[in-house]
């Protein structure tokens, strides 16, 4: 089972993919996580990534899909990933469903965190006193809502009309979230 779950920044995805990742036995890919192990590692690749992200500019859709089929194609993976952070554009969306074929893998489901700004600025300003992260302010949080609004809905339209789309209250509760989406997940596989 292959999942993607999608949320503006502060919907709780790391929270509920953390769940998902736990309750069904899968790995979670985290394109950013796959980038801070590559200049960890101190690959080629790495250094060429670090020097991208301390420019400022984001890492190409070639690279990231790169790192994205490295893990697709291990075996220990193989239809047990939950997509955190990816697809975020329509040609990665696409990219994916070719990369996951090409492995004889699909999406199986499609999370989507509906949350509201009001909520996702409470959340973060409660996030901020604990986590103490610097990209926490509310100004930060506005933008990065408003860009991940706007860079999202070609992405969930694609997955609406694949009909793999489930929209999620992530305004509710952790465990009622977790609820949720296990009823989901539980329903698809039958």
């Amino acid at each position: 089972m292959n999942i993607v779950i999608f949320g503006p920044p502060g919907a709780g995805k790391g929270t509920q993919s953390k769940f998902i990742v736990k309750k069904y036995n899968i790995h979670q890919l985290s394109t950013g996580d796959l980038l801070r192990d590559e200049i960890k590692n101190g690959t080629e690749l790495g250094s060429k990534i670090s020097s991208i992200m301390n420019s400022g500019e984001l890492v190409s859709d070639e690279i990231v899909g790169d790192l994205i089929e490295k893990f697709i194609s291990n075996e220990n993976y193989k239809n047990k990933i939950i997509f955190d952070g990816y697809p975020r554009t329509l040609p990665q969306a696409k990219n994916l469903d070719i990369l996951l074929k090409n492995y004889n893998q699909k999406i199986d489901i499609v999370l989507k965190l509906n949350v509201s700004l009001e909520t996702i600025k409470k959340r973060i300003l409660e996030r901020k006193s604990i986590e103490k992260r610097a990209d926490d302010n509310e100004e930060i949080v506005i933008k990065r809502f408003q860009t991940y609004e706007k860079s999202s809905e070609p992405v969930l339209n694609y997955y609406k009309q694949t009909k793999l789309l489930q929209v999620v209250n992530g305004e509710n509760s952790i465990s009622q979230i977790n609820n949720e989406i296990s009823g989901l997940i539980d329903s698809m596989k039958g």
